[in-house]
């Protein structure tokens, strides 16, 4: 498989858990709360603020809208565009997982679902980024 196939379905897995952290981080009402920055988001906000802050569990809307953009562009075939557009995706994916107050990472906010979700949807970045490489 070329790695611009496997890069679109890196991707397509990636989106995946981000789906299900979105919904995950929905029913909890667990809005953005990155280290080191106090947003204050109200619990009743999160799907309005999740569309330029993300959640507890997922990314920005805005990302996700980008990252289909560019899943579905690499399925057609290669693309330069697509493959820098994940590059950027994931690496700043990668800095977003690391960086959430209420991630599985942290000690107390491990559970099963929000883990598996977290856990794949931090290797799928990771992933991605080295995939995208030149």
């Amino acid at each position: 498989m070329k790695r611009s196939r496997w890069l679109a379905v890196t991707s397509a897995v990636q989106l995946t858990s981000d789906v299900a952290g979105f919904v995950i981080a929905d029913r909890r009402r667990l809005p953005a709360d990155p280290v080191g920055v106090h947003l204050h988001v109200p619990r009743t906000h999160l799907v309005r603020s999740s569309a330029l802050l993300g959640t507890g569990q997922s990314a920005p809307i805005v990302m996700v809208a980008a990252q289909v953009w560019a899943t579905w562009r690499l399925l057609r075939g290669p693309d330069e565009t697509a493959r820098k557009t994940l590059r950027a995706l994931g690496v700043a994916m990668v800095g977003g997982y690391l960086i959430e107050r209420g991630s599985p990472l942290w000690p107390g906010h491990r559970e099963r679902w929000a883990t598996t979700a977290f856990a794949v949807g931090l290797a799928g970045s990771a992933a991605m980024a080295a995939l995208a490489r030149r």
